[in-house]
């Protein structure tokens, strides 16, 4: 279907509850999608249960209810999409796009990456080994342009750089159910961290295997700690609190890099956002740790 118009959406993996990091990117793609006058969409990236606390997708809902942002349609949650997923792997499979792959980690690593047992040839579930399902990227220099980081460039090595599309114990992977449900939603734009950049390039192939039209991407700096590391579960990263999204929102602006008034007194949730979105300064993003 053609996308007509601007669809924006916010996805995150129910790890844990949201954090300040998470809330600086749904900010950010919130009201890219409100100044383009554009729909916002929050859709659950529930794919992989064994990393997943059953409480933390009620929390993050929770907190971006309480800080504002809103679906404008109902929310997508992946684990109801394993119908799709499974359709669209036979249909890659049957192209010669995927293949089955029975090689470990460890034995990959120690190969620098050749597959040891001529997998791409495998276009069928070799023996009774569990084996992955991988997408078979093309080799290529693959340039596209980010809205904000502008031109871009990423070199891809076929069979080396092929990603996992279904894990050995059947979870389908991210790269392959992100395309899937951002063509079926008719997502335009996407903001996200530029943590998830260097994955941008094989997605890109994967549209093109599809006959989908990939959507214009915009990589925002990740929010760090103060070692360096990126705001997550692993990193021990602390939950919103959920009383206090004035503050929280005020504090996402100006990692964002925004021109606030001096101070906002005695305020709302709603007088924050509908500030944000009537001065909305995308070029103001500070790159500088990006």
């Amino acid at each position: 279907m053609t996308k007509t118009h601007y669809r924006g959406r916010f996805a995150p993996s129910p790890t844990g509850p949201l954090h300040f990091g998470s809330l600086v990117t749904a900010l950010a793609s919130y009201l890219e999608a409100r100044t383009h006058m554009g729909q916002w969409l929050i859709r659950i990236e529930d794919l992989d249960p064994l990393r997943e606390p059953p409480e933390a997708t009620g929390q993050i809902l929770h907190s971006l209810e309480v800080h504002g942002l809103r679906s404008d349609e109902p929310i997508r949650f992946q684990s109801r999409r394993q119908a799709a997923y499974h359709a669209v792997i036979k249909q890659l499979i049957n192209q010669g796009s995927a293949y089955h792959c029975t090689c470990s980690r460890r034995q990959l690593l120690a190969n620098c990456g050749q597959h040891l047992n001529d997998c791409q040839n495998n276009l069928t579930s070799p023996d009774a080994r569990p084996s992955a399902i991988r997408f078979a990227l093309q080799s290529e220099d693959c340039q596209w342009q980010d809205q904000l980081l502008g031109a871009q460039q990423q070199t891809i090595h076929a069979g080396v750089d092929d990603p996992v599309i279904r894990r050995k114990e059947g979870f389908y992977a991210y790269q392959l159910a992100v395309v899937v449900d951002d063509s079926d939603q008719r997502i335009s734009h996407v903001v996200r961290g530029s943590d998830l950049l260097n994955m941008t390039a094989q997605q890109l192939q994967i549209y093109k295997a599809l006959g989908a039209e990939p959507p214009k991407w915009q990589h925002i700096p990740v929010i760090c700690n103060k070692q360096g590391q990126k705001l997550s579960k692993q990193a021990h990263a602390s939950a919103l609190n959920d009383n206090t999204p004035v503050d929280n929102l005020v504090r996402a602006l100006k990692a964002l890099n925004q021109e606030l008034p001096v101070i906002f007194h005695d305020t709302s949730v709603n007088h924050v956002l509908e500030w944000a979105i009537g001065h909305w300064q995308r070029e103001a993003i500070d790159l500088t740790s990006q």
